[in-house]
């Protein structure tokens, strides 16, 4: 028999559904993400440590789960919730469902909901925590539950997903460049594209001093992708001040505003977050548009640049900064993920050009 489970958000809102993955209590920041495809890779980015993820596409689980198309060791989304769970999985590299993959990893989710609905609440009032629930039906009890939830404001998460020590990766050493990456909650693909490109990696914890980065002697050093607030890393945006200059940086979406901060610009919560995989985004320099994959809450002030910040790229839906490269340092960074892990292969070329910023 089905399970019932309930999703009570910040304002008193509830969704009621059935339980879909572990039974239990969960509680974190609700959003949601527009992709049709690459649940699994959505599943276990550690850019949604403490969030509840409702995915807008009404059918999830089409191709079921397998060990290739995962972005880090585990599941890293506090909590799911979808339409309907297809059961019965239909392809060649499938291992299992993704209801097994949830309860083997023991993360709760909800489906049965109207997804649209909550979207659409999220778009019109914001983001905001909520708690799944299917041991507790009691909303005076879950809105006390969800009362200790943080908000994500403030919040430093890349602790939480960081490599806990140095570990060096590379495809036998044969790279032409050896970077430096600076893991806020790196995905796979991202480090898996860095190798494909003559790349020797070591990956450094987020709190790693710019004296170790500089003792390593690097040729470049990419900021990764991670969760959270990113004018509460402090410690890293003080080891990026120290290194630009010396090296040239590339920056992914958490590292993109870490740089940013490093360089003097502000950075702000966005109402309810770009998150999917066809986001619209305008190349200022070549005027081209790219079709992009997104994930995050917060974004760079396009209005509180200094003036050695160019911004290079712009989201056509509402305007905000993409994307900035530095005229008097070898530095650049973007919003979104060209490692395309899910999405499209428009912004691939942005590794070229860390290539170029290292060989020049």
């Amino acid at each position: 028999m089905d399970k019932s489970a309930i999703l009570f958000l910040d304002d008193g809102q509830v969704f009621r559904g059935f339980s879909f993955g572990a039974e239990g209590e969960t509680t974190g920041e609700v959003c949601f993400n527009t992709g049709m495809t690459g649940y699994q890779e959505i599943l276990t980015d550690p850019s949604y440590c403490k969030q509840i993820v409702t995915m807008t596409s009404p059918h999830i689980g089409n191709t079921g789960v397998n060990g290739d198309d995962i972005e880090s060791s585990r599941i890293q989304v506090a909590g799911f919730v979808i339409k309907e769970e297809m059961e019965i999985p239909s392809n060649w590299r499938s291992t299992q469902s993704i209801g097994n993959y949830l309860r083997e990893q023991n993360i709760v989710g909800i489906r049965g909901v109207d997804t649209r609905a909550l979207t659409r609440k999220i778009r019109n009032q914001g983001a905001m925590n909520g708690i799944i629930s299917t041991v507790d039906s009691d909303l005076k009890s879950l809105k006390n539950k969800l009362a200790n939830t943080p908000s994500m404001h403030g919040l430093d998460l890349a602790m939480k997903v960081t490599t806990k020590k140095p570990y060096s990766r590379s495809r036998e050493n044969r790279g032409k460049y050896n970077v430096a990456v600076i893991d806020y909650g790196v995905k796979t693909n991202i480090l898996r594209l860095l190798e494909s490109h003559g790349c020797n990696l070591k990956v450094f914890p987020a709190n790693t001093s710019s004296k170790e980065i500089l003792a390593f002697n690097p040729d470049g050093v990419f900021l990764s992708n991670g969760p959270g607030d990113p004018a509460a890393v402090t410690y890293s945006i003080d080891m990026v001040c120290k290194i630009i200059g010396e090296k040239p940086v590339f920056g992914i979406c958490l590292g993109h505003q870490i740089l940013s901060l490093a360089l003097g610009a502000k950075t702000f919560k966005l109402k309810f977050g770009h998150r999917g995989i066809n986001h619209p985004v305008k190349n200022l320099e070549t005027g081209s548009v790219e079709i992009t994959s997104q994930n995050h809450g917060f974004s760079v002030d396009l209005d509180h640049l200094p003036n050695n910040i160019i911004p290079t790229h712009l989201n056509l839906n509402d305007n905000t900064l993409e994307g900035i490269r530095c005229t008097d340092i070898p530095a650049f960074s973007v919003q979104y993920h060209p490692e395309s892990s899910p999405g499209p292969h428009d912004s691939r070329y942005l590794f070229q050009h860390f290539l170029h910023l290292m060989n020049a």
